[in-house]
């Protein structure tokens, strides 16, 4: 599609695709020509969930509810959390170190994200898994299998869930995210139960989905291409590199969605106004005009300019948080885990979804002590 329609009109559906990475990146940050406003025009009740979040707002009321939650994400925040990332990874790899074999996403890089979001937001660790499962709904409310009536179920459940965990910290404020929300203000106001209710659906999705499908994403391109695992054991200086390459090579965030605004021209191609158009990053972050042997793994790229975490203002408020969970969390696996390779016979499968992308699976095998 980069080659043949690199901004493409699927008729059918009315929507616009874009492939290239020069115009990816701008329907990403060109905010005040492609909209981020998406919850007004989507009647599901996912756009609903989202209506009021940052990912769905435009400035200025994005910067007004972003300055709300980026203390919590900034380098000395996230560093914070260090300690308590490296001694669950380590508790979650002594569960399995002595098998010799598991399922890397089942032990470690679902439960990780999982267990550090919650913990920020004061979930209860008994609700871990109800939190897990609505978050793989809503990432894919297309989901094979899945039925109308399941996906209204999960939103209307999750949704009860989040208002009466509202109202407890509201009378019983705690040191979590949602009780620092609550007492937050914006110009004298405070938030309203349908922006707490947008960030409570967003950090749910967006602090353990992308960042177990990273983990995941780089074990797997590690073990395809002979000498990485050793190349990094031995540099580990490598790894964070290493991460932003797997960050490039299989983006957890395949697309991102907007509006446009007014009429508008990208690729030199007209796009009416009101016109909804996914901004494909995974095409972006394999585009030739951009990097050189693009389909190529490559830790020795060096700076990598790729799209996985958006551009602009609407740049990932949790990227320093997903760059250190996933370093912790390699390290410890490349250190504990000796001879890590994809299990024999592997049917690896990605899971169903046209927005975020990883394995619902990854069978590895290792030398056990």
């Amino acid at each position: 599609m980069r080659e043949a329609a690199p901004v493409f009109h699927d008729e059918q559906s009315g929507t616009w695709h874009v492939f290239r990475y020069d115009d990816v990146q701008r329907a990403l940050s060109e905010h005040a020509r492609f909209s981020s406003r998406m919850g007004g025009d989507d009647p599901s009740e996912t756009g609903q969930l989202f209506a009021a979040s940052l990912i769905t707002t435009d400035p200025p009321r994005h910067r007004q509810l972003r300055s709300l939650v980026t203390q919590a994400f900034t380098p000395k925040a996230v560093d914070a959390l260090a300690p308590r990332i490296s001694t669950l990874t380590d508790e979650l790899l002594e569960g399995i170190s002595s098998h010799g074999t598991a399922d890397l996403i089942q032990a470690l890089a679902y439960p990780l994200p999982v267990i550090v979001i919650s913990e920020l937001m004061g979930i209860a660790a008994e609700d871990r898994d109800r939190f897990k499962q609505w978050s793989d709904v809503i990432v894919s409310q297309t989901r094979a299998g899945g039925t109308d009536e399941d996906h209204h179920a999960t939103n209307m459940e999750m949704t009860g869930y989040f208002l009466n965990l509202i109202e407890e910290r509201r009378s019983r404020p705690g040191n979590d995210l949602i009780s620092n929300l609550l007492s937050a203000e914006i110009d004298g106001q405070k938030l309203s139960v349908a922006e707490l209710l947008g960030f409570c659906s967003l950090l749910l999705v967006a602090g353990n989905e992308t960042t177990t499908n990273l983990i995941g994403n780089a074990v797997l391109s590690f073990t395809e291409v002979p000498g990485t695992i050793e190349r990094l054991l031995a540099e580990p200086s490598l790894l964070p590199q290493a991460i932003e390459e797997v960050l490039r090579f299989r983006s957890p965030v395949q697309s991102m969605y907007r509006v446009t605004v007014a009429d508008t021209t990208l690729g030199e191609v007209h796009i009416p106004a009101g016109a909804p158009l996914v901004a494909w990053i995974g095409s972006a972050n394999r585009d030739e005009r951009q990097f050189q042997h693009p389909d190529r793994f490559d830790v020795d790229r060096g700076q990598i300019r790729h799209l996985a975490f958006g551009h602009g203002i609407h740049f990932c408020l949790g990227a320093p948080l997903a760059r250190l969970e996933a370093k912790i969390a390699l390290e410890a696996v490349l250190s504990r885990l000796p001879g890590l390779a994809l299990a024999p016979g592997a049917q690896l499968e990605r899971m169903d979804s046209t927005i975020v992308y990883g394995l619902k699976s990854l069978p590895v095998s290792w030398q056990a002590a």
